[in-house]
């Protein structure tokens, strides 16, 4: 115990000595840590302070650079167009009209007599000849009829002979007054009314055999049959239409024209231009556009005007091979009906439509584009022809109007047109 306790305060001692000894340790690597980071610190504040002076450099001059920017104006190029004066030529004048399509003849296939059909001889839509047999009618009764008529024709041939016999034998006899008189007038008239007899039997027996052949329904023209409107078994008679046969080359074709163009046509009118109206070979458009290759002629014009429309109908012909065109078609006829003189043409591509109207660009002495409203004419092949807003020396932006308005700075470039053909 005695040397438990001497030892114990080395101990304590031992262990205050190592404490001094690391807290002055401590002590001296703090001081030098401190003398390590000051002029660390102070570099770091040096290069802060130049980027803080760099930025306050380069910021303005970012603003100045952005400013001269915003002041400045682009020029953007001028717009390349093609330029080149109107054509002009003498041109003819066209005028249209709707017409109808109809068969030169139209003939409705109705039967004679009456009685039930037992047979349909015709392809429907087919060519049909005349006097090619359509349908056929029970014939059985007719021929009955026929038979009978022949039959009473024979008898009253027979009585005219006996007739006739007994006037030869009386009259001599007569004539010696072997037999009255009475008695030969008699006989004779009865001579006379066997041939009556004989005569209304032959006319029974040729109207038997028509009956007999009517019951053959025959095409009356050559042309188009239609669809059948009865079948098979009907019972027809002579109110009804068994179909319809067109003959339709050549096929006619109905416009109707105004009065004021049918006084011009024909050069009576004091108010407007004369029309070669009725002189000039029509032209037909069908239905999708398509101009019928074949030119026709007028047949006619209609007897009146229809008060209720103010129209006169004329009639025109035009050859049909093949049976393309059919009736009941429409179209429209276009006939040349004057020649304009010196009439201005340009391009279509120069024309331009908005809100119904026309617009044109015409170059201006600056080379700028002046949008000049027009009044335009009929078109003539890839041109149209420009009654009103041109004039034959102006230079006309043939290429390129979509891009243009009123006042655009452009680069004309020369362009060629060609003429059409009158």
């Amino acid at each position: 115990m005695n040397s438990l306790q001497r030892n114990a305060p080395r101990r304590s001692r031992g262990r205050s000595h190592m404490k001094t000894t690391m807290v002055s340790k401590q002590s001296r690597d703090c001081t030098r840590g401190a003398v390590i980071t000051q002029p660390l610190a102070a570099r770091l504040a040096n290069s802060q302070m130049g980027f803080l002076a760099c930025i306050l450099f380069i910021v303005p001059m970012l603003a100045v650079t952005g400013c001269s920017k915003a002041n400045a104006v682009f020029k953007l190029p001028d717009t390349e167009v093609l330029v080149e004066a109107p054509v002009q030529q003498d041109v003819s004048v066209h005028s249209e009209w709707v017409a109808t399509l109809d068969g030169y003849v139209n003939a409705e296939i109705r039967p004679q007599v009456s009685g039930y059909i037992i047979s349909q001889d015709y392809k429907e839509g087919a060519v049909v000849r005349k006097g090619q047999v359509l349908f056929e009618i029970d014939p059985r009764p007719f021929q009955a009829a026929l038979d009978r008529a022949k039959g009473e024709l024979a008898q009253a041939k027979a009585q005219l002979g006996k007739s006739a016999i007994d006037v030869e034998r009386d009259t001599p006899l007569a004539a010696q007054k072997a037999v009255p008189k009475e008695k030969l007038d008699n006989e004779i008239q009865a001579k006379l009314a066997a041939e009556a007899a004989v005569a209304s039997g032959q006319a029974a027996v040729e109207r038997a055999g028509l009956d007999l052949g009517w019951t053959k329904v025959t095409s009356l023209v050559d042309g188009v049959a239609g669809i059948a409107e009865v079948q098979m078994g009907n019972l027809v008679g002579p109110m009804a239409r068994l179909t319809s046969v067109s003959q339709v080359d050549p096929i006619k074709v109905y416009f109707p024209i105004s009065e004021q163009e049918y006084l011009r046509a024909k050069h009576v009118s004091s108010t407007g231009q004369p029309m070669e109206l009725l002189e000039s070979s029509p032209e037909l458009i069908l239905a999708d556009g398509t101009v019928y290759p074949h030119k026709g002629r007028i047949l006619l014009t209609d007897r009146q005007v229809d008060t209720n429309t103010g129209t006169i109908r004329l009639v025109a012909a035009f050859p049909n091979p093949g049976n393309i065109l059919r009736p009941g078609q429409y179209g429209r006829v276009r006939i040349r009906t004057s020649t304009k003189k010196g009439a201005l043409l340009v391009p279509q591509s120069a024309v331009k439509e908005l809100q119904g109207g026309y617009q044109v660009a015409v170059l201006t002495a600056g080379n700028r584009a002046s949008i000049r409203p027009i009044k335009a004419g009929e078109k003539v092949g890839t041109m149209w022809v420009i009654d009103d807003g041109l004039q034959p020396g102006d230079q006309v932006v043939v290429e390129g109007i979509e891009k243009l308005k009123d006042g655009t700075p452009v680069v004309p470039k020369p362009a060629r047109i060609q003429a059409e053909g009158r």
